[in-house]
Formats: C-alpha cells, sequence, structure tokens
C-alpha cells in the first residue's frame, strides 16, 4: 500500500541547532557579503541548499568503518577496503582515490588530453569546465533538444544530442582534435535531469566507431540509476546496483566527486581500465594531491566512502531520495513557479529568467531570485544563469548563458519533510513579492569561476 506522507527510511541520532533569524538580520547580512549567498555564514542560514556536495549525513555504519580509518602514508589498509568496494560496484580495476571530484577532473584532463583538443559533453558543470579550459582544452555542450524547453516533461533530458555528437566526431575525430567524450549523470548544469541507458549506450558506441575516449562523469550515478529503473523500460525489475554496475560496462573510465552519491563528506576518485592511463593519472596524482593509496584524503574518509557508496544504490534510500525532491518540486508546480520539468535527483531548479520577465539578463535574473529568495526567508540556494555559465568576451562584452536558473540542492538525509513543508510555505509567500524584484550588477568580477567569490549591489 502506498501512502502519501513521505518517511525517511532512517532514524535520527544525532541533532544540529539551526540558529533562527530576522528578515533584518538577512537583509544585513546579505549586504555584507555583497548579495553573494557563497559569502554568507553559515549559521545564518535557516535552510542550506547551496549544494548536496558534501552535506551529507553519514550513517551510523560510515560512523562506525571510520574508527578503523587507518592514517599510514602509503599502502594502508582503508585503502585496499577502499577499493574493493569500488571494484565490486564498478569492475574498475584502477582506482585512484583525490580529495574531492575536481581534483580527479583535473588530473584526467592533464594525463589523457592534449592542450588544444575538443571535449564533447552533454553538459558541463562549472568546475568541470574550469578545469578542462584551465588545461588547455576546449569544451562543447551538446544538451538533447529537451533541455530547451525547462517546463515541458521529458523523462531523460540529461541526455546528449546524438545527431550533433556524431557529425562532431566525424569532422573531427580523425584528426585527432577530439580529447574524449564527458557524459555528466545526472546533467547537473542541465537541471539534474537523468541520462538514459540507451543514450548512454549509444554515445559509447559512437565513442568506439570513431576510436575515442568516453567517460562518464558518476558524481550522481545512483540517482540516474534509480531513474533508469523507473523510467526506462526493460529496467524495473532490475535493481538500482545493477543499473549501476551496466552503466559502468559502457565507459572507458569515470571520474567521481564521493562527495555526491559516494555519501561522503569529501573525497573523490578516478576509476579506469587502461593501466598506461592509470599511471599517468598517478603520476600527476602525487605533484598535487599525495601518495596513491591515500590521494589527499585521510584514511577515515576511504573508509567512510567504502560504505557509502554502496548504501547510495540501496533501493528503498533511493525511493525516499527522488520522492522527496519530486514532492518540493510537485508543491512548487502547483504554487506556480517555473521550474525544469520533471523534477531532477539532487535539485529543484526554479526558472528565473521565466519569474522575473520584467529583469533583463544583464542584471541577472538567477542572482537576484537566489539573493532575494535567502532575504525572505534564509533559504539559501545557488545561481545557475549568466554569472556561473556566462562568458566574458575579449572586447569586454557578455556573452549570456541560455538558461537563468536557481538550484535548491537537497542535502542527503539531512533534512525532513518539516524543512520541505516550511520551504512550499515560504516560496508561497515569496512569490508575491517578484514583481517588486529588481537587478544587481557587478561590483567585483573574477576572472574565473567568478560566481564563488563575485560581490553585487542592487540596481
Amino acid at each position: 500500500m502506498q501512502f502519501k506522507t513521505i518517511i525517511e527510511p532512517f532514524r535520527i541520532k544525532v541533532v544540529e541547532p539551526i540558529k533562527m533569524t530576522t528578515r533584518e538580520d538577512r537583509v544585513r547580512f546579505l549586504r555584507e557579503a555583497g548579495l553573494n549567498v557563497f559569502l554568507l555564514k553559515s549559521e545564518d542560514v535557516l535552510i542550506d541548499l547551496l549544494t548536496d556536495s558534501g552535506t551529507t549525513a553519514m550513517s551510523a555504519e560510515q560512523w562506525s568503518a571510520m574508527m578503523r580509518g587507518d592514517e599510514s602514508y602509503a599502502g594502508a589498509p582503508s585503502y585496499y577496503r577502499f577499493h574493493e568496494s569500488i571494484y565490486k560496484l564498478t569492475g574498475f580495476k584502477e582506482i585512484i582515490p583525490t580529495h574531492q571530484g575536481r581534483a580527479a577532473e583535473r588530473i584526467l584532463f592533464q594525463s589523457v588530453c592534449k592542450p588544444g583538443q575538443v571535449v564533447i559533453s552533454n553538459m558541463f558543470f562549472d568546475t568541470t569546465r574550469a578545469n578542462a579550459e584551465t588545461s588547455g582544452l576546449v569544451t562543447v555542450d551538446i544538451p538533447c533538444k529537451e533541455y530547451y524547453s525547462p517546463m515541458v516533461p521529458a523523462p531523460f533530458k540529461g541526455n546528449i544530442d546524438l545527431e550533433k555528437l556524431e557529425e562532431l566526431l566525424r569532422l573531427r575525430a580523425h584528426l585527432g582534435e577530439i580529447g574524449l567524450v564527458l557524459m555528466t549523470i545526472t546533467n547537473n548544469s542541465g537541471g539534474g535531469q537523468p541520462v538514459s541507458m540507451g543514450n548512454l549506450r549509444a554515445a559509447g558506441d559512437l565513442c568506439r566507431r570513431y576510436k575515442v575516449n568516453y567517460v562518464i562523469d558518476a558524481c550522481r550515478f545512483a540517482e540516474n540509476a534509480k531513474f533508469i529503473k523507473l523510467r526506462e523500460q526493460g529496467y524495473a525489475g532490475k535493481s538500482s546496483r545493477d543499473i549501476a554496475k551496466e552503466i559502468f560496462s559502457l565507459c572507458d573510465a569515470i571520474s567521481v566527486s564521493a562527495k555526491k552519491d559516494g555519501m561522503g563528506n569529501i573525497g573523490g576518485f578516478l576509476a579506469m581500465h587502461n593501466q598506461e592511463w592509470a599511471q599517468a593519472c598517478r603520476n600527476n596524482l602525487i605533484l598535487t594531491e599525495g601518495f596513491v593509496t591515500y590521494g589527499g584524503l585521510a584514511g577515515r574518509d576511504l573508509e567512510a566512502i567504502a560504505v557509502g557508496i554502496n548504501e547510495a544504490v540501496d533501493d528503498d534510500y533511493l525511493t525516499y531520495r527522488l520522492q522527496c525532491v519530486n514532492y518540493v518540486g510537485q508543491g512548487l508546480l502547483a504554487q506556480g513557479w517555473s521550474i525544469v520539468n520533471p523534477p531532477g535527483g539532487h535539485a529543484i531548479y526554479l526558472d528565473a529568467k521565466a519569474m522575473l520577465p520584467h529583469i533583463s539578463v544583464d542584471k541577472y535574473p538567477a542572482q537576484v531570485l537566489t539573493s532575494a529568495l535567502y532575504e525572505f526567508a534564509g533559504i539559501r540556494g545557488v545561481e545557475i544563469g549568466s554569472v556561473m555559465l556566462g562568458r566574458e568576451m575579449s572586447d569586454g562584452h557578455e556573452q549570456p548563458h541560455s538558461q537563468e536558473l536557481v538550484r535548491l540542492a537537497i542535502p542527503r538525509r539531512v533534512y525532513t519533510q518539516a524543512h520541505m513543508d516550511y520551504l512550499l510555505e515560504a516560496t508561497a509567500e515569496f512569490k508575491k513579492t517578484l514583481p517588486q524584484l529588481r537587478g544587481v550588477r557587478f561590483t567585483y568580477k573574477p576572472k574565473v569561476l567568478r560566481h564563488f567569490t563575485a560581490r553585487f549591489e542592487w540596481c
């Protein structure tokens, strides 16, 4: 029997107090932070939906495993338990720990690709793009056509455009111009949307035909696997774990931030079959991360990931996880919000361009909505629009991004349904204030990854 109430498939042993603030407090806090929610103190946030990365509440099994953490510099048993756990799930023998996902991305790009080559993706996230471009690579996004219609539901809006992919490979692969194809699951910049098994397989087939390396950015592999189970024909009877294994069998390597579906507070890894790649990556790893059996992590973090990555593919947990996000998404749709629809696996994406038609793109509507939502209700989201993904051209003009989104990323196992009900009550009232909002302008604009430290003022 299915009931409407979502119950968390866990009990709470430890609690952390939330500091209550007034709107007057938050106006001051935000002004001092230059209207950039990244620069707020976390204690001044009521519900923190800035990111789901590294914000997971770890389980009793993880905390227990952490007590076994061995901090030997080389060859610690914690590494071998970490390796065994990931090998059994992914099938990759060459497993390289890193301190987090962006370290894995940098090492991969610098070890496998050559400066000047093109890297193609269904959609790069901010740090992935920055690491590729800082390594001298050219990034190309080719999301599927459904991506460009945020409110129109489609089951796999994270897919890559296979026609465009084949065209690029046909024109450029034989010239050695393609470094690799990177499929991001789920597609974070594209609204946390899943990629179908059919799309993943077809992209892999194209890469093999044109002899191009095929890599999966598997930060949210478990959520993507659950969506395949729920939405793709032929997978309803399979476990999310088995679906994840099938995903991993399609590619040459994976890059993972274990701060997402690894269920850790820190950490990441590369995993691959190619021993030459692995040797090059390990040599690169030692330069900046540490020895190959710890990769910048403490032994206790390796232990937490070894347990957490298996908890992430538990179907009861994933049912709760996706239902929780969908509950918020359906509530926002009922209130009249424009969102990326259907809701993704880890976050809701508000369409600021649709909700703030009176604010032009050069006044950064998604940044406006992010800042104003914090002021109004103490809820911290993150801008995914022209501040994060826009480009400054050589002539000083801005090339805006095609979407102006605000991501509300829900940490794993942290908030209860009561917190989500507060979120929905607040957004219903906040929506009434939208016509009064005005744009923002930069007062400080960094050259790289500017959204992290930029500062703004109201226009």
